[in-house]
């Protein structure tokens, strides 16, 4: 198989499509890289659900308050202008429609735009979580995930086989191969790996790739 971007690149790339001021929220695990690398003139304004708005990037090892850290149980820092609030309060955040944007993990994502994200089996995550929450609730979904499973099986697909996060939610899928969006119930091509050839990425989706006029370039810094 072709090259694959590193996590560090795939949340850099997802991280250059973020504008400046915009309120965020980025789940836990891959998704939580993001907030390493927003460009040189823009800041983001980053949401946690367990009550946290405008926190600044993980603290020094050995000097964490673990009085202080996000939904992933990550250490985070006060900014100026830091506000905690409370669970609730946070989900209306959420469920009024302040959010910007939710930046995602996946185990698949099917061209529809349906999501699943939480559960792989009887031996899963037991619950959903705040994800069907974010989903609904902000303005833009988008994805951050490998483009195959460890076995080498698609996670871009037809319709999911796992259980639905929410329906018809994403719209931009950033993996380690490709920059997808999710446009009239397809998946549109809009950016490969530049020794990745077409047909070799379409052998590793599980849906049918739109082709428009003028793919760019996935590429990333050495990180």
């Amino acid at each position: 198989m072709s090259a694959r971007l590193s996590n560090a690149q795939m949340a850099w790339r997802a991280a250059q499509d973020i504008a400046d001021g915009a309120y965020v929220n980025l789940g836990i695990g891959l998704p939580e890289m993001v907030a390493r690398f927003q460009p040189p003139g823009r800041e983001a304004i980053f949401h946690t659900e367990n009550g946290i708005l405008g926190f600044g990037e993980a603290p020094p090892e050995g000097a964490e308050d673990w009085d202080l850290i996000n939904a992933g149980k990550k250490a985070v820092t006060e900014k100026p202008g830091t506000a905690f609030f409370h669970h609730a309060d946070s989900f209306a955040m959420v469920r009024g429609g302040h959010l910007d944007v939710a930046i995602l993990g996946a185990y698949e994502v099917a061209e529809t735009g349906d999501l699943a994200n939480w559960s792989t089996g009887p031996k899963g995550v037991p619950a959903v979580g705040g994800a069907m929450d974010l989903v609904h609730g902000a303005k833009r979904v988008a994805v951050l995930t490998d483009h195959v499973t460890r076995d080498g099986k698609p996670k871009l697909v037809k319709r999911c086989s796992l259980p639905l996060t929410g329906v018809a939610c994403v719209t931009r899928v950033y993996t380690s191969l490709a920059v997808v969006d999710i446009e009239g119930g397809r998946f549109i091509l809009r950016e490969k790996l530049p020794t990745l050839g077409v047909d070799e990425l379409q052998a590793r989706t599980g849906a049918e790739l739109v082709l428009p006029d003028g793919i760019g370039d996935l590429v990333a810094p050495e990180l």
